[in-house]
């Protein structure tokens, strides 16, 4: 009860600059397919595909996903090539994402596309680098939220990382997302199957 209340009054104050909230976020960029597929469009120009809160209490958060051509791009300033986007995930701890989260982060970085574990416990952020994925193909990703633990898992590999709390996850969903400080270069399409 304590996790919902303080969601509460974070969703009064607006939770973040960057997390809008409500049926007016649901645009075009979101198109659910009638097998469960959904669509997601990061428009160029934009971080986000979709702007929508969804909160979750889980112990686990897992689907297939999968990237085509447009998973291939440059940034505009080289530097800016491994920052890492963002995939999937939640916000954990009756926490905002960048105090307490768990997601799968990507990136097209030396000519693969690459997934890593991304997490912030306690304002800290975690990464790790879990594997390159194959465009034009479905993957497995879950996240098992474990006491004191996340365990990621990309197809049959698997890493932990630290978690601040324990129980389930109390949160909302982390949803398709590009940048670093950059955004999308051009249209990018990730499909999504939730388990």
């Amino acid at each position: 009860m304590k996790g919902r209340a303080i969601l509460s009054i974070l969703l009064s104050v607006g939770l973040s600059s960057c997390l809008e909230i409500g049926p007016q976020a649901e645009e075009i960029k979101l198109k659910v397919q009638g097998s469960g597929e959904t669509h997601y469009t990061i428009e160029e120009g934009e971080h986000h595909a979709t702007l929508t809160y969804k909160p979750v209490e889980v112990s686990t958060l897992g689907f297939r996903a999968k990237f085509d051509s447009s998973a291939i791009y440059t940034t505009k300033d080289p530097r800016k090539q491994g920052d890492i986007n963002k995939l999937m995930g939640l916000s954990d701890c009756s926490d905002q994402h960048h105090t307490n989260s768990a997601r799968f982060g990507w990136r097209w970085y030396k000519g693969a596309l690459q997934i890593l574990a991304y997490s912030y416990i306690n304002g800290e952020r975690s990464i790790k680098y879990l594997g390159d994925v194959s465009l034009g193909e479905y993957h497995s990703y879950r996240i098992l939220l474990e006491d004191g633990e996340y365990v990621f898992w990309l197809d049959d590999k698997q890493f932990s990382m630290p978690r601040a709390c324990s129980g389930k996850g109390d949160g909302y969903k982390l949803y398709p997302y590009f940048g670093g400080e950059e955004t999308a270069p051009h249209d990018i399409d990730v499909w999504v199957i939730e388990e």
